[in-house]
């Protein structure tokens, strides 16, 4: 303040040309919250015809500057209500399923996230897919005989045959069950010439395998093959089952067998070829045993075959822990793991 006129002129003088070189060689200059505050608070100092002259920016983005300072102050910092949003390590392992596993859906992605003890809705998982660009897949229709297979669930078994064509031309026929209340499968046989006599031997050796698990079962569902002869039956029956036949073209009434073909046929037969007899044997022993102790189920809940039902899964820190991905069948499919 002591200073000369003169002398302030000067000093002004040299700051104008001063931010004039610097202009020069800077393209672009970007100004801090603090700037901003600053130059919008000297404004009203400056008469407005001269702030072209004084400050580096237009009036117009000066004004705006000052406009969003005071909105600032009166602005409320409420929390908006509603849901935690999904932590981004959850959504990265979302993805990651996703598109390891390309047939996947988030029915299938919610069931393996569920054994990994994070409870999330399967829209959650829906909506994660779908703004990734990521195909969440249609939930299909269930099966009919509704009522009859959610009272009587763990007392029915069903069983049913498909075929193989290898590489070298030649189909063989895969026999399987599938127990209802677990949705555990069973590979019973595999043979290029299923006839009768040769159906009912492998009827007698699942029987045998199967043991006192037969306590629980009460009924099995089949089709009318020939294939299923009088010698078949009498093997279930012995055990105390009752022969369910299907009425004749009704893959329906036998639905989840079909829809379990319809996954072997999906995730593992439509994606590899079978040289022979003894590969898929060696193909289906090993998928069997992910699909019976680790793969999610939705008729059951999004648990697993084997699963303990007093055992509860414990939640997971994905920010500490790290889950791992297991291949299987060459990469075919995944099982996911924590890594202790």
């Amino acid at each position: 303040m002591a200073r000369s006129d003169g002398a302030l002129m000067a000093e002004v003088l040299a700051l104008r040309h001063e931010n004039a070189v610097l202009r020069r060689q800077v393209a672009r200059v970007r100004y801090e919250p603090a700037d901003r505050a600053w130059f919008a608070a000297l404004s009203g100092l400056v008469p407005r015809g001269r702030w072209v002259e004084v400050f580096s920016v237009a009036p117009a983005t000066l004004l705006s500057w000052h406009r969003r300072l005071v909105a600032g102050r009166y602005t409320s910092t409420k929390r908006v209500p509603g849901r935690p949003s999904t932590r981004p390590a959850v959504k990265a392992l979302i993805l990651g399923m996703a598109r390891d596993n390309p047939c996947w859906g988030h029915r299938r992605i919610q069931g393996e996230l569920l054994k990994l003890g994070h409870r999330i809705a399967y829209a959650t998982v829906w909506e994660i897919l779908t703004a990734a660009g990521i195909d969440p897949a249609l939930r299909r229709s269930g099966p009919t005989w509704k009522q009859f297979l959610a009272a009587q669930a763990r007392t029915v078994i069903a069983t049913d045959f498909f075929h193989v064509d290898t590489a070298l031309l030649r189909r063989v026929y895969v026999l399987v069950f599938i127990e209802h209340g677990t949705r555990r499968l069973h590979v019973a046989g595999i043979t290029a010439h299923p006839d009768g006599a040769w159906t009912a031997q492998q009827a007698r050796n699942f029987a045998m395998a199967l043991g006192e698990r037969w306590e629980e079962l009460r009924f099995l569902i089949r089709d009318r093959g020939g294939q299923f002869t009088e010698q078949f039956d009498a093997v279930f029956e012995d055990c105390g089952l009752r022969i369910l036949r299907s009425p004749p073209q009704a893959p329906r009434t036998n639905a989840i067998c079909e829809r379990l073909i319809g996954t072997l046929r999906r995730e593992l037969l439509d994606r590899i070829l079978i040289i022979n007899r003894a590969h898929l044997c060696s193909v289906l022993a090993e998928y069997a045993l992910l699909y019976n102790g680790a793969r999610p189920h939705q008729g059951i809940a999004q648990c697993v075959p084997d699963h303990d039902p007093d055992q509860v899964a414990t939640v997971i820190d994905l920010d500490i822990a790290r889950v791992r991905r297991r291949p299987v069948l060459g990469g075919l499919t995944s099982e996911y793991q924590v890594v202790a």
